[in-house]
This record gives structure tokens, sequence and C-alpha cells, in this order.
């Protein structure tokens, strides 16, 4: 699913390890608070009792099991219990639970989330404790800490991992093609003809007859192998892993500013030229429609061999390398008209909920989660990127162990070819605006200047 953009650093920060006190307290205090300007400090050596954890990601599940016991080692009265779901289940979760009075203590949080959750007051902030406890925000990568301050100034998470984008492809039908791998690492991409890029798309078109997509008598309407696959439809308003890294490429911006921009600009040219050209690549038969990927995994689709490349995010790494019979290789996404490869840039994030009972014990387990000791954990698993170097450096090298070089999604990072995730408020109005929108153009029901309309009506929520 899709997770996390800015227009963002240029190279791998240095980063100093979090130090936390982890000494072990007794009985079962009542939270002190301190009045302070950034809100009230919450005394977390108070911290004691049951801490009620979600993620939505099983594969770190046992990583972060793994924390909370170092976790629990060093804080005897605290007890962590992590639940896992699946991306619908767990927002539907979340967001009930703040109803009922349910909801977590601590959860996973998302830049597409939290904007709305800090206006109805859902977040607790972190600022004042964060400050008298000695925390440090300055040790994650260039620009991580400052995605979680709202725009009243005050934070609302402490970074945990970070992802970009890259392309997976198929080994085997690559060499099938006779297309050399070292030639994908440096495709080129327009919206006009697509580039070197559209060129290796049609030639990995297969269709039942074995006619490639660049060879006369190719028949589009029954296609066995699709030169690229579509992640889970059109991407809505922001494409991470559909459209992104194209339209990153022609410099581009969803928004007047990220973050908390208040304009968006599905209007301009260079988007609409983009999602014109997506669109080509279904007319011609290259990649797969809009229908026939809705409520599939297109991660399966391409682990059975009915896809020879797909965009796809870092948190997919471990997934896509994992189908039997399938040798997976990554090549960086193309270079566009700016001259540059982009991605999208996300940055995920721990919340304490505002409802909950035991905010010491949340507090102090958000500071864990946010240190190297649980982060160099999460980089030794190697499933994601950690947001602090020392845990991305593990990453790396847990990756490189398995076999898999991962420098097409670090190479955004230390090429300062990142941009960020729109961060801004009216999240979940926008995608009901925009997903049936871009859907439209994708299906052919409509053209990409529709999208001016849409857009005027997604501006329209910020006015007044």
């Amino acid at each position: 699913m899709s997770r996390f953009t800015r227009k963002a650093g240029a190279a791998l920060a240095t980063a100093a390890a979090l130090t936390l006190t982890l000494t072990a307290c007794s009985g079962e205090a009542a939270p002190t608070t301190t009045a302070s300007a950034g809100g009230d400090v919450i005394d977390t050596s108070t911290a004691s009792g049951e801490v009620n954890y979600w993620l939505w990601d099983n594969n770190q599940k046992p990583s972060y099991q793994a924390c909370a016991d170092a976790f629990h080692t060093a804080n005897p009265n605290v007890t962590v219990k992590i639940t896992q779901y699946a991306w619908d289940d767990y927002w539907t979760g979340i967001s009930n639970g703040f109803v009922a009075g349910t909801a977590p203590d601590v959860f996973t949080n998302h830049l597409s989330k939290y904007p709305e959750f800090v206006t109805q007051g859902q977040l607790q902030s972190l600022t004042a404790t964060l400050e008298a406890d000695g925390v440090d925000v300055a040790i994650y990568q260039k620009g991580l800490a400052d995605l979680w301050v709202g725009q009243d100034g005050e934070r609302y998470g402490l970074p945990k991992d970070f992802d970009t984008v890259a392309i997976f492809y198929n080994k085997k039908l690559i060499a099938d093609a006779g297309v050399a791998e070292a030639d994908l690492q440096s495709l080129t991409w327009n919206p006009t003809d697509g580039g070197t890029y559209e060129k290796a798309i049609a030639h990995l078109t297969v269709d039942n007859n074995g006619k490639r997509g660049d060879e006369a008598g190719f028949d589009k309407s029954k296609v066995k192998v699709y030169g690229l696959g579509l992640d889970g439809g059109s991407g809505g308003g922001n494409g991470q892993t559909q459209w992104s890294m194209y339209s990153g490429t022609t410099d581009w911006t969803i928004t007047d500013k990220n973050p908390w921009g208040t304009k968006y600009n599905y209007d301009k040219p260079e988007f609409q030229s983009t999602i014109t050209w997506m669109r080509s690549l279904i007319e011609k038969g290259y990649m797969p429609s809009v229908e026939a990927v809705t409520g599939q995994s297109s991660a399966d689709i391409y682990g059975a061999g009915k896809y020879a490349m797909i965009t796809n995010g870092s948190w997919m790494i471990n997934q896509m390398f994992d189908y039997k019979g399938i040798e997976t290789g990554l090549a960086p996404t193309p270079t566009g008209p700016s001259g540059k490869r982009s991605s999208m840039y996300n940055g995920l994030a721990d919340s304490v909920w505002a409802g909950s009972k035991n905010k010491p014990a949340a507090i102090k387990w958000v500071e864990f989660l946010g240190s190297a000791a649980c982060q160099d954990i999460v980089g030794k698993a190697g499933t994601v990127f950690p947001a602090i170097s020392s845990g991305t450096a593990l990453a790396e090298a847990a990756f490189k162990a398995k076999g898999i070089d991962v420098t097409p999604f670090t190479v955004h990072v230390a090429d300062g070819t990142t941009f960020l995730f729109p961060i801004t408020d009216h999240a979940s109005q926008i995608t009901n605006i925009m997903q049936p929108a871009v859907d439209a153009v994708f299906t052919g029901k409509a053209t990409a200047d529709s999208l001016t309309a849409a857009n005027e009506q997604v501006n329209q929520l910020f006015v007044g």
C-alpha cells in the first residue's frame, strides 16, 4: 500500500544515537503533567502498565515485537501489546476507535491521515515532553522530522522509516526479450513519446501469439505479459507508485507549497500530459486497464509472471523478491525532462492518541520507537529503511546479504531527487474528488483536461 514524500534532502544525513533514559519504575503512579508553552509536559518517569500499539505491515511485526521486548527489559513495569491489521481495516479501526474511545494508545501514522487527525483533536502533542526528555529530533534523515510538525507548530509523531519508488523487473522476461539489464539502469522518459522507457515497455509486452508490442501483428486485446504493470489503479491524487515518479521529473509540484499547501496543481499541463501518457500505455496494450487490476494484488500479478516490470515502493522489496519461480531485479525510475530522476518521499511516524489513558507509557514507547536502539533492530531485519542513518545502513547491509542491491531506492535520497508526499488539510475529500477523476481518464471516459474542473473542486475546499 502506498506510503510516504517531499522536496527533501540531498545526502543521507549523519545521525547520532538517540539517548534515552530507560530506567524501570515501580508502581502505577498517575501521570504528572507540567504546563508548558508547547503543551503539557507528561512525566514519562511514571510509566507503567500496558501500551496498546497498532501497525498495518505484518512483515514488520516481528521487528517491532523485538523492540517491544527490548523496551520491556529496560522498563519492566511497562508491557507493549502489538496488534496488526491490513491497511483498510486498520484505518477503519483507528477512526471507529476515536469515536468509541477504544483507539490504541500508540499507532503507526501516515502523512495522508495525520492532518485531519490533528484537526479532530485526536493526536497528543509530543513537543513539550520530548524537549523535557532531551529527545533530539535532528538525528533523523534530512527533513523527516519536519513532516510531523503541524500548522500549529506542535509535533505529532517521531519518524520511524522512509520510502522511495523504483522499478522491479522479471529477469527471465527481460532476458527473453533480449534486453540488457544494464540498459534498464539508464532509461529516459518524456510525456510526448515515452522515451527509451516506453520503447522498453513496448518490447517487453507480449501477446498470446508471441508478438511483441513493437512488432507488426501485435494483438493488444490478448496480452500474455504486460511490459509495465499498474499498481493498484490510477493512484488518485498522489499517484505515489503509479505516476508521481514521472510527473516529478517535469518540475511539476502537486501543491503550491509542501507541507501545508492550500492550492493544488492538477490543472497544469505537466500533470495532465503525464496522465495522458499513462492512458496511452493502456490504449496501446502495454499496461493493464484500471478495471483489470481493481481488487487484485498487482504484486501477485507480477509474481504470476504477467508483468515484465512494475513500479512500487521500497516497503515491497521482500515480497517482490520472495515470489517462487521469479528472479527479480531492481532499476531506478527513468530520467525525465528535468534531466533528473524523481521519487515521492514518504516517512511514517508513531503517534499517541489524545484519548490514551496511559500517556506516560505511551510517549515513552514512542521515544523508544524513535531511537537508534529500536531502529537498528528494524534495520537489521531488512524490511524497510529506518529513519535514523545507522538503521538505514543496517537495512542496506541486510538486503545486500539477501543478494538485493537497494541502490535504485536509496539513490533518490543520495542525489536529492525526492519530493514530499502532499501534506495538506482535506486529504480524504481530495481523494474522493481525484480518484474518480483520474480513473475516468485512465478508463477513457474522460480526457485529461477534465482534471482542471476536478482541481477547481479541490481548491474550493481551502476557500473560506
